[in-house]
């Protein structure tokens, strides 16, 4: 049977996803509440 304690114990995340954590929270992307204040703005002029 499978040990889950101890393969949990030896798990260790990917690098790959790693970096990509690092590149999704340091990248500023315009999501959609900011598109929809984008347009409410531009409605009130």
């Amino acid at each position: 049977m499978i040990n889950f304690e101890e393969e949990l114990a030896k798990f260790q995340p990917s690098l790959e996803i790693d970096e990509a954590e690092e590149a999704i929270l340091h990248n500023d992307l315009t999501d959609i509440s900011d598109i929809i204040e984008t347009i409410l703005k531009s409605g009130n002029k």
